[in-house]
């Protein structure tokens, strides 16, 4: 089943209240606000369903997962905010019609994260959990996350790490500086968090960097030559990239750095256009849009009960 694991599409009601709200994350019509970055022109037809539901087919798509856009900052919205936008979000994309499945997202600005709310939306048919790269920067993150990762671990569910909310640009910024600066950073340095911090606390938990973890495991021969390379030649099997807007020569830099196995395929959509890199033979593509997704999602493979 060729799987594109990260998309994006806004249900009805969930627009309907951000629409509703006053303060960012806000839309203004199809103008979305955010705290971080500029006002952003969003194309209605990006939330079409049949449309999109067409254009998954038009793909070759068997499976397309769609999350919370992380980086409207909800999950750290006050939990009575935050907690009808979440909701909203999960109802709406659970009644999605085929082929998509979707991730669950949790509040995180309450004082203790809340597994049994999760175990909930699991059950109900979600793939797995997204939680934003802001909430894995450091050993303190992944510890207070740990409720959430072993609630998932334990569901035989996977984690998507996305980037989050980003902090305002410096003034004169292009607008593509929040995208390839703050997010790619987030990546980065949650990457290494979880080499650090997280994977030793979860040893069975299956993780998925968005954005190729922004090319983190490119890294490996500074993190030798800095004292930290004593895993180098190790490869985590359920430590997986997704490709959502990168291409050949950033896919192919990534094989050769942790093998073909750990690439999955994810666009991103509608934020970018779906690429599948050319890797020279056909059997790589199948491993990133089919093989590789089913290991990661496990053997439901994000369906629904």
């Amino acid at each position: 089943m060729p799987t594109d694991v990260h998309q994006h599409i806004w249900p009805r009601e969930f627009i309907a209240l951000l629409r509703a709200r006053t303060a960012p994350p806000r839309l203004d019509g199809w103008t979305l606000h955010l705290p971080g970055e500029p006002p952003y022109a969003v194309d209605p037809t990006d939330h079409d369903v049949a449309a999109r539901a067409e254009l998954a087919r038009a793909d070759g798509l068997g499976l397309a997962l769609v999350s919370l856009s992380s980086p409207l900052g909800i999950e750290y919205l006050p939990p009575e905010e935050a907690a009808p936008l979440l909701a909203a979000f999960h109802d709406g994309a659970l009644e999605l019609p085929t082929p998509f499945g979707v991730w669950a997202s949790a509040c995180l600005s309450a004082p203790e994260p809340d597994p049994e709310a999760l175990r909930r939306e699991l059950a109900r048919g979600c793939a797995g959990l997204q939680l934003p790269a802001t909430a894995l920067l450091d050993a303190a993150g992944w510890a207070r996350c740990a409720p959430l990762l072993d609630a998932a671990a334990a569901s035989d569910k996977p984690l998507l790490v996305h980037p989050g909310a980003a902090p305002a640009a410096p003034e004169g910024a292009p607008a593509w500086w929040p995208a390839m600066v703050p997010y790619l950073q987030q990546m980065h340095a949650s990457w290494f968090a979880f080499r650090a911090f997280g994977r030793d606390r979860h040893p069975r938990l299956r993780v998925c960097f968005a954005a190729l973890a922004g090319l983190a495991p490119l890294h490996g021969e500074r993190l030798v030559a800095r004292g930290g390379g004593r895993d180098r030649g190790r490869v985590d099997r359920d430590a997986f990239y997704e490709t959502s807007s990168y291409g050949t020569r950033a896919v192919d830099a990534l094989v050769r750095a942790v093998g073909i196995d750990v690439i999955v395929s994810g666009s991103d959509r509608p934020y970018a256009d779906p690429v599948i890199p050319d890797l020279g033979a056909e059997a790589a593509v199948h491993a990133l849009r089919t093989t590789n997704p089913a290991r990661l999602l496990g053997p439901t493979r994000g369906a629904r009960p």
